[in-house]
């Protein structure tokens, strides 16, 4: 392969596999089809409106913005911008000045005179932020957006990251907002976006807002829909990849695109840079070297987590446990769930009084905290505060030689 054909390779592959960027093109999302449904039909139904939530990484955003692009499409009228962060400085005004300065209309002035017989209609470019009162308060954002023009007959604004609203009086006038719309009717559908303590946030400020509010989970992926990511990836971009390798990256992956994208990323660069257009089990190999070891977010809190001044420590393995602990359904795992994955990786028993204080350690500011821990003293529970180190501490295992295929296998058995 001629290093000409290289360049222009690693180009197409760097723009399919996106683990820095939300996917925004309908032509390269994979998976998630009952979300897709569930939030265009709320759409469709007058006084209803949407929240999509999720742990983060697991492609709220991707979607949100892909959803912009179909229903712009079918001709109906999104933010310029398609969708609008939220901030940790946003208040209610603020944050709906934000959202109006995207949203325009056109509407026609009148003019005296006529040209060549024709009566003028010259039409002018009105932004809805100009119509927004400065401290702005759930019924003037109803006012405004009931005044639109009916065509097109929806209006779509997505609100992004709501979690990051750390004002209650925003969230209760958000609330508001929603319920407003809602009985007066107004063609305007709002998704919200964020992870699933914001429902309950916005719920609890505003009951009877639970039948406006459609909502739309986004659990982690399935192993079908991370594969759908890698054969649309590979397809698009004219490579080929081994059935086991796609496997292993998926189970990588552990229900999150970012770690799919970013393994189908490193990989497909790894066959380009050896002048090949297929990608083996040994590219996700070298792959998962390469997303240990580059610099980033993941690399420095882990670091942060596992270090330690005595030689001799066993904060890697009792990190690498948590992940593989069984968890309930909001991700939380108790002290006794550690004590068979971190057993299998020491190759002898291991009881809680052996690692209690490595996760008492984990929930403290000077190793993260990479955990937190809920519930009575006696019956604590721990989680995880970024759900995405979970993959990359599964990844750093295999990359390390630390966790195997057997390993894994005797953890999932029982």
């Amino acid at each position: 392969m001629e290093q000409q054909e290289k360049m222009k390779l690693v180009v197409q592959v760097s723009q399919v596999f996106r683990p820095g960027t939300p996917i925004d093109k309908y032509d390269l999302f994979a998976g998630r089809i009952e979300q897709v449904k569930d939030v265009v039909n709320a759409t469709i139904q007058p006084g209803r409106h949407v929240i999509i939530f999720g742990e983060r990484g697991v492609g709220k955003t991707s979607l949100a913005k892909v959803i912009s692009e179909i229903l712009s499409q079918a001709g109906v009228r999104v933010l310029d911008s398609g969708t609008i962060d939220c901030d940790g400085t946003d208040d209610f005004s603020s944050l709906w000045h934000k959202i109006f300065r995207e949203l325009s209309f056109i509407i026609e002035t009148k003019q005296a005179g006529f040209l060549g017989g024709q009566a003028q209609s010259p039409k002018e470019k009105v932004s809805l932020q100009s119509l927004l009162p400065e401290k702005a308060r759930p019924d003037d954002v109803r006012y405004v957006l009931s005044r639109l023009p009916s065509d097109p007959i929806k209006t779509i604004i997505i609100i992004d990251e709501i979690d990051r609203i750390k004002d209650k009086e925003t969230c209760t006038l958000l609330a508001d907002t929603i319920k407003n719309l809602s009985d007066h009717a107004v063609s305007t559908t709002l998704i919200l976006v964020g992870v699933a303590d914001a429902v309950e946030d916005l719920i609890a400020q505003h009951q009877s807002i639970e039948r406006a509010l459609v909502q739309v989970p986004m659990p982690r992926m399935s192993r079908t829909e991370l594969i759908q990511i890698i054969d649309k990836g590979v397809k698009a971009v004219g490579m080929t990849i081994e059935e086991n390798a796609k496997n292993w990256i998926a189970q990588l992956s552990l229900g999150f695109p970012y770690c799919t994208h970013s393994l189908g990323l490193y990989s497909s660069l790894k066959a380009v840079d050896d002048g090949r257009t297929h990608i083996t089990i040994n590219d996700v190999a070298e792959a998962t070297r390469t997303l240990v070891e580059k610099p980033h977010t993941l690399v420095s809190t882990y670091n942060k987590a596992i270090r330690s001044p005595q030689k001799h420590n066993i904060y890697t393995q009792v990190l690498l446990a948590c992940v593989l602990a069984r968890k309930d359904e909001l991700g939380y795992f108790a002290a006794s769930a550690v004590s068979k994955p971190l057993s299998i990786l020491m190759k002898k028993k291991y009881d809680i009084p052996s690692y209690s204080r490595h996760l008492a350690h984990f929930c403290e500011a000077k190793r993260g905290p990479i955990l937190q821990k809920m519930g009575d003293p006696r019956r604590l529970r721990y989680r995880f505060v970024d759900p995405m180190m979970q993959p990359f501490v599964i990844i750093h295992g295999y990359a390390t030689g630390l966790l195997n295929a057997d390993m894994l296998k005797q953890v999932s058995e029982n």
